[in-house]
């Protein structure tokens, strides 16, 4: 059964989406991008900043499911410059410290609200780690 996740710990969707979905237990979160939740504006002047941000809005979503950061098997960055790509892994290695996901990250030419990266994830719930395998 399909299920929409939705919170106000991070922004509205800019279309007709949803935040996430959520079937069985899987959890299907939308792209990110470095939004404050409030107020809809960009937050951070860096790239590490703005990923940062991105990845909060992610947990956040994530925790609306009931899943967190621990549960993502996916994740899929999108940069506007992939001259970003060094700093982008160091605050990213900061969020996904046990196994990390698997992962693809691509340069676009342009994103929502002139973002520099947006994330989206696949979250399994009941995916988990104990002694650093998942299990």
């Amino acid at each position: 059964m399909k299920q929409i996740i939705a919170t106000a710990g991070a922004p509205p969707a800019l279309g007709p989406y949803a935040q996430a979905v959520k079937v069985n237990d899987m959890v299907f979160v939308s792209g990110q991008l470095p939004l404050d939740a409030r107020s809809g504006q960009i937050v951070g002047d860096t790239i590490c900043d703005q990923t940062e941000q991105v990845l909060i809005n992610m947990r956040e979503i994530l925790e609306e499911s009931g899943a967190t950061l621990d549960h993502v098997v996916k994740v899929t960055i999108y940069l506007k410059d992939l001259n970003d790509f060094d700093e982008v892994n160091k605050t990213y290695a900061d969020y996904f410290r046990n196994l990390p996901p698997a992962r693809a990250t691509v340069e676009v030419s342009r994103l929502p609200k002139d973002a520099a990266i947006e994330m989206d994830c696949i979250a399994v719930i009941s995916a988990g780690y104990v002694d650093n395998e998942i299990y």
